[in-house]
């Protein structure tokens, strides 16, 4: 993999599913797997059991069914099929840039193109409706007077957005109809 990425792709922490109390940690790093435990138990004949770990290597994860088996069971299956991609070197390059660059990479797609990526992704829709993105937006059609400023306040900018891109439809409708007749 390339060297200019971080030295641990993916970390991921949990507990087992109740009524365990065992945690889990996953590690993956550029060359391999590392699964950790804690078996947690009242019961006496467990009280003394120790943490244990399992590293493997990138090839030798994808081969190793009884491991992916336990990391679906504890972090489930989409995390499993993310674990593989990074095992197979295919890396999500847009999940690691910040949620500011993001937005400000965001800002300047069209209006029809922020809603179609808001659709992709928890994250997205929560990056494509929010304020800091849609802020700078309006404020950038120059069309914001210090009253309007005030009153975006109470509603979400996107929302106030929306709101004056309808009005405006409105009266190019009214206009042509007035033209047309």
């Amino acid at each position: 993999m390339a060297s200019w990425l971080p030295e641990i792709l993916f970390e991921i922490v949990g507990q087992g599913k109740a009524p365990s109390k065992d945690y889990y940690q996953m590690l993956i790093t550029r060359s391999q797997v590392i699964f950790r435990w804690w078996k947690i138990s009242l019961r006496s004949g467990y009280q003394s059991t120790k943490p244990g770990e399992v590293k493997e290597s990138h090839e030798d994860f994808r081969e190793n069914s009884h491991l992916q088996i336990q990391i679906a069971l504890v972090f489930g299956a989409r995390i499993l099929d993310y674990v593989f991609n990074l095992c197979e070197g295919r890396i999500d390059f847009l999940e690691r840039l910040s949620d500011d660059l993001l937005t400000n990479i965001i800002s300047y797609l069209g209006i029809e193109d922020i809603a179609s990526l808001s659709l992709t992704s928890h994250r997205f829709s929560k990056l494509c409706t929010s304020d800091k993105l849609w802020e700078p937006i309006i404020e950038a059609s120059g069309e914001i007077t210090p009253a309007m400023k005030a009153l975006a306040q109470d509603p979400s900018w996107r929302q106030k957005f929306f709101i004056r891109k309808l009005h405006l439809c409105k009266k190019q409708n009214q206009k042509s109809q007035a033209d047309s007749q």
